[in-house]
């Protein structure tokens, strides 16, 4: 009977294990003209606000602490992704405030998120 309940107990491991998704987990950080493109290994959840000028992007990832700035209208925009309690925050923010739109696709079996930036 004590097998019994342990083989059940590996099989219902398995199971559960080939049944989660795999975690999300940053994978690499583009600049672009106007932005920001962020490359995934499969679709993060995210939440997006538009704090004081600057855009906070909050994404249930995993990932490693990066920094860097991009030029918009040939002004400097610092950019940085830290790990917080709520997953990977990206912080973007300049001298002056900004607005941004952010869209996500699937390209070749990767999700790449586009952050596209303007002057308010």
């Amino acid at each position: 009977m004590a097998s019994l309940a342990i083989f059940g107990l590996m099989v219902g491991l398995m199971i559960g294990r080939l049944t989660t998704p795999e975690p999300s987990v940053l994978q690499q950080v583009e600049v672009l003209d106007d932005g920001l493109a962020l490359w995934f290994n499969n679709a993060p959840p995210l939440h997006g606000e538009i704090v004081d000028g600057s855009v906070a992007l909050l994404f249930e990832a995993a990932g490693q602490a990066q920094k860097g700035q991009l030029k918009l209208n040939g002004k400097d925009v610092n950019w940085r992704t830290r790990l917080s309690d709520g997953g990977l925050l990206l912080t973007l923010v300049a001298a002056r405030p900004l607005q941004g739109d952010w869209a996500g696709q699937a390209v070749d079996d990767r999700w790449r998120l586009e952050i596209h930036l303007r002057e308010q």
